[in-house]
């Protein structure tokens, strides 16, 4: 049986650095020391490499993950793979795995994978996550399964995973749903997989969206500043289910007057915003204001999401969008 044929796309981050033994800080290597180990990835596939750009992932914006978009799209158009694996730095990378699932067409797996510790230190666990991303992305399992996230022998939908550990190797973790399948030595298994996916057309990531975290006291000098600032748009992670304190609504009404969409998630890591509470501040005076409530996501996700939308093709209905 002939090998499956693995687009690998190399962007920067830990899995891509070397640690200073005299300093100690992490930094890019002169060279991606992953390329050192294409004898060994080889065996799990045909691999075919591209390294657009070697950014840590803190340095990555919308403009490249919209290049990652249109490389994918346009590499795909030209020759055909059976699967795509993305090497990327931790601290953003459910976010461009989020954001490729919302914009991608294709249904080949597609993985993201990265590493938190870098290619020389004890323990490194960076080639490891990439050759269990390629065996993902060449199993037919995971066709149709939407972006997909690997590290530590388990398998994320890029919607719910999360980076919830500054420096532990199991940082990633998904709320509520945990991983949909499992890597082991001899096989793929996937147990359960995403009800729905949202595809968004879109060609642009050029407006202006604002994530604010809500806090016992707030008030609106902030939201309003928005408005003056001339944001697109604004994320907000809510209070509990969906709640904000009594000073911030009159700025969210101002927003909302002017045309910004104002997006509603919990600062929770479980759970959904619910329009529940009718006091002034409660989800359900946000909600009769206007306010979108957004079903699961967390705040950095929605962010991107409004972003997309925002930027999309053909004019898009936000309140069906988050539902």
């Amino acid at each position: 049986m002939s090998k499956k044929r693995i687009f690998v796309i190399h962007t920067g981050g830990t899995i891509s650095m070397e640690e200073d033994k005299q300093s100690g800080a992490v930094k890019p290597a002169e060279t991606n020391p992953l390329f050192s180990f294409n004898h060994l990835m080889d065996e799990e596939a045909e691999i075919v490499s591209s390294a657009p750009f070697h950014l840590p992932s803190p340095h990555i914006t919308p403009k490249e993950m919209l290049a990652l978009k249109n490389l994918i799209d346009g590499t795909l158009a030209k020759e055909p793979f059976d699967g795509i694996v993305i090497t990327h730095g931790t601290d953003t990378l459910e976010e461009t795995a989020y954001f490729l699932d919302l914009t991608l067409a294709t249904d080949i797996p597609v993985v993201v994978t990265g590493a938190m510790r870098s290619s020389n230190e004890i323990g490194a666990d960076g080639l490891y996550n990439l050759l269990s991303s390629i065996r993902v992305a060449a199993c037919s399992e995971a066709k149709g399964k939407g972006v997909l996230v690997v590290l530590n022998d388990e398998i994320h939908s890029a919607d719910n995973v999360t980076k919830t550990h500054t420096s532990n190797i199991s940082t990633f973790q998904s709320p509520q749903y945990g991983p949909v399948g499992i890597i082991t030595k001899r096989k793929i298994l996937f147990h359960h997989e995403p009800a729905r996916r949202q595809k968004i057309p879109v060609s642009a990531v050029d407006k202006r969206v604002a994530l604010i975290k809500a806090y016992a006291g707030m008030d609106s000098y902030l939201l309003s500043a928005l408005k003056e600032l001339r944001y697109d748009g604004v994320v907000i992670e809510a209070l509990g289910q969906g709640n904000l304190p009594p000073e911030a609504v009159s700025a969210v009404k101002d927003l909302i007057a002017e045309n910004i969409p104002v997006v509603l998630v919990s600062r929770c890591f479980n759970g959904i915003v619910q329009d529940i509470y009718g006091y002034e501040g409660g989800g359900k005076q946000l909600k009769e204001l206007g306010a979108i409530f957004s079903n699961g996501l967390n705040g950095q996700k929605a962010r991107l999401k409004l972003l997309i939308a925002l930027g999309a093709e053909q004019p898009i209905n936000l309140e069906k969008l988050f539902e």
